[in-house]
């Protein structure tokens, strides 16, 4: 857990190896978390949902989404909001970093279950 009083910087923030092409980094708040994820092309987030609101960012790269069945690719400065409970997926067209708010926090991550994360 992190303390709200203290800055965070992505270059101290442990990488975590999701899968050969995810590594994330995560912060948690005590309402929201704020995740960086590194996608090698290809990268496949499977189709899920949660009761997370997410608000993913792309910083560089591509990333296509599947949202409720609709896609839409995001390139670098693109923004997408997605409400909670709709079933979503995303796909890296290129080496791509994304940053993505949920809230409230992944509690889900915390307790260590990203089962739909495991996959290529």
């Amino acid at each position: 857990m992190s303390t709200a009083t203290l800055p965070h910087c992505w270059d101290a923030v442990t990488k975590e190896q999701i899968n050969d092409l995810m590594k994330r980094q995560t912060i948690h708040g005590e309402l929201m978390t704020v995740v960086r994820m590194e996608m090698s092309t290809g990268c496949v987030v499977a189709t899920h949902s949660h009761p997370n609101e997410q608000i993913s960012m792309v910083e560089k790269g591509s990333v296509k989404f599947t949202v409720d069945g609709k896609e839409v690719v995001l390139k670098a400065g693109g923004v997408l909001h997605i409400l909670p409970n709709l079933v979503h997926s995303a796909l890296a067209l290129e080496d791509s970093v994304a940053v993505e708010m949920f809230a409230p926090r992944r509690d889900d991550w915390i307790r260590g279950d990203s089962s739909y994360t495991q996959k290529k």
